[in-house]
């Protein structure tokens, strides 16, 4: 990720985004359960709103500095902090309750590496769980944004499939402005 990117990340700009836009969408779908998996939390602000949603948070993070950063900022809270690979978390099957993924999918350098979390987060789910998801549509603003970085954008209207293909039922895909917003259930 940029710098400039990861900036945004943590800036309080995005935190009100998040509060007014990412929130009561999240809030609509439901209780997310008694343990609960991010995948991608980068700085962390999306993992300030789920830890006050849920008892039990699990977030996995490729980045090792953040994972780190995140880790130490959060000691001695209902979350832990995994560095790790959300293509192969190495944590237990149907484990969680739900699942959530926001504005990081499209850091994920190919389909099929995105098709392998998708595979990974079912793994992990209980039956029954949600997964979650928001993510950026392949806009203008969002690709001047990504600039020296990673940016292969989910395709909306393949995304259905996709999430099924590894088991999910019942996708449902909301697009607005500059991002997607899709949950499912696994099987």
């Amino acid at each position: 990720m940029n710098d400039l990117h990861l900036q945004f990340l943590a800036s309080p700009q995005w935190a009100r985004m998040l509060e007014t836009e990412l929130l009561p969408w999240l809030r609509s779908l439901g209780a997310l359960g008694n343990d609960v998996l991010e995948v991608g939390p980068g700085p962390g602000l999306t993992t300030d709103l789920l830890k006050e949603m849920v008892p039990r948070l699990t977030a996995v993070e490729v980045d090792e500095q953040l994972a780190r950063s995140l880790s130490a900022r959060l000691e001695g809270t209902n979350v832990t902090v995994i560095n790790g690979d959300a293509t192969e978390t190495g944590l237990e099957a149907d484990r969680f309750s739900a699942a959530t993924c926001f504005s990081m999918l499209h850091h994920v350098p190919s389909a099929d590496m995105q098709d392998r979390v998708f595979a990974e987060v079912h793994r992990v789910l209980r039956p029954g769980g949600i997964f979650a998801l928001v993510d950026s549509l392949d806009i203008d603003a969002i690709r001047v944004g990504h600039v020296d970085d990673i940016f292969v954008p989910i395709d909306s209207e393949t995304l259905g499939a996709r999430l099924e293909a590894v088991g999910f039922s019942k996708p449902v895909i909301e697009i607005g402005s500059y991002e997607f917003r899709a949950h499912a259930l696994k099987r």
